[in-house]
């Protein structure tokens, strides 16, 4: 391997494991989409929003950081629409003015704090705060439920609801007066409201109130618009909160300089990222080595015929072929090493010449004739003691030569 190759494959080890760590380090796209309105999955909320649009009320998407529509003036509303789910009709009315306050803010999360982490001041101010999906107590309640409401049965599938019992554990200031059930059962509510000031804070233990999945029950359609249009204040779903930014705030984030992303980069990816490849460059510098040319190995025809052959007797469990054949042939190498010719001789001439020439006991050379005259087939490990007697004998005559 030259130079050039080594460090191409270097380069994409390196670019591999960085797509990798990326991948497995990024947020989950699914969780970030769970509860938004341009989501078609069972937990979005694409269905719900269309329900709202078709209902002529005033809801939007916010696109932009919480902080410009909670400190500065909502945008215009084209059309307010007063909704009276009881009655079954809408009374709609054009608007030449943005409205200065109050609005409603609807926020749909899996794990949102009791106040969602913002100011009362706002609240107070007599603006509208809708969080769903707030962490409460696990009950003993059904999974399943259908909850009774004025718009009609409303289905839940969570066993949290909340309780007086919960206030100690998130906010030890609730007066329990001060908090109204909106739809409860035996075990607790699952949506309730909070009065702060002139305005209000309203609780879901569940995310999924009015979800895709539950575009055949009408209630829970119903029952979140009239949460969310009582008073007529303009609606804003905040999408930010689920990775959808407008067109203006992501040309502003894309003129940030190379010091400011890194800052906002976690450190932990940065740091595994730099140790991968830290690695990676000591594994191919140890490893890779210099280059070294490949030696091709010379086929020896008569050594591959001889392998070939012997697989052939073994798998057909011909051992007293190979003695024989063997034996015959070195029995005929011996005569001629011990000058008695190449003319077959008894095994015992050939035993009281091997003890005269060599001075070593007749066993050795017996152990190695015996198999020829019998016609017992040799096990593999007697073939085998048969092979290194053989070999022995050879390294006898050897010495002796």
């Amino acid at each position: 391997m030259n130079w050039k190759n080594r460090w191409l494959w270097v380069g994409l080890l390196v670019l591999l494991a960085m797509i990798l760590l990326s991948i497995l380090a990024a947020p989950r796209s699914s969780s970030l989409q769970q509860g938004s309105t341009y989501s078609r999955a069972p937990s979005g909320y694409g269905a719900w929003y269309a329900y709202m649009e078709q209902q002529n009320l005033p809801v939007q998407r916010w696109q932009r950081p919480l902080e410009e529509l909670l400190q500065a003036q909502p945008p215009s509303v084209k059309q307010i629409s007063t909704w009276h789910l009881s009655e079954g009709k809408a009374e709609s009315g054009l608007m030449a003015q943005a409205p200065l306050s109050p609005i409603t803010l609807v926020r749909i999360s899996s794990d949102h704090r009791m106040l969602g982490g913002f100011d009362e001041d706002w609240i107070r101010q007599g603006n509208q705060l809708v969080l769903l999906g707030v962490r409460t107590g696990v009950t003993k309640a059904p999974f399943r439920s259908a909850i009774a409401s004025p718009v009609g049965a409303v289905k839940v599938e969570t066993t949290r609801r909340y309780n007086q019992a919960d206030n100690g554990r998130e906010r030890p200031t609730i007066r329990p007066q001060s908090v109204q059930p909106r739809l409860s059962d035996a075990y607790g509510a699952v949506v309730w409201e909070r009065q702060i000031g002139e305005g209000r804070v309203l609780y879901s233990s569940t995310p999924y109130l009015a979800a895709n999945a539950y575009q055949d029950e009408p209630g829970n359609f119903k029952f979140l618009a009239e949460l969310v249009s009582n008073p007529s204040y303009p609606i804003y779903i905040d999408e930010y909160l689920h990775g959808y930014k407008d067109q203006e705030v992501i040309a502003e984030a894309g003129t940030e300089s190379l010091a400011s992303y890194l800052a906002k980069t976690p450190l932990a990816l940065l740091a595994i990222q730099a140790a991968v490849l830290l690695l990676v460059l000591i594994w191919g510098h140890r490893r890779l080595g210099p280059a070294k040319r490949l030696v091709e190995p010379t086929l020896d025809n008569s050594e591959a015929y001889v392998q070939a052959l012997s697989r052939v007797l073994q798998k057909a469990n011909c051992s007293d072929f190979v003695v024989q054949t063997i034996g015959k042939a070195e029995q005929f190498r011996l005569q001629r090493a011990l000058g008695l010719g190449s003319e077959p001789v008894e095994p015992q001439t050939l035993v009281e010449a091997w003890v005269q020439q060599t001075g070593q006991p007749a066993t050795e050379l017996e152990a190695v004739l015996a198999p020829l005259n019998q016609s017992r087939r040799l096990s593999n490990r007697e073939l085998l003691l048969w092979l290194e007697n053989l070999q022995t004998l050879h390294r006898q005559l050897n010495s002796i030569s």
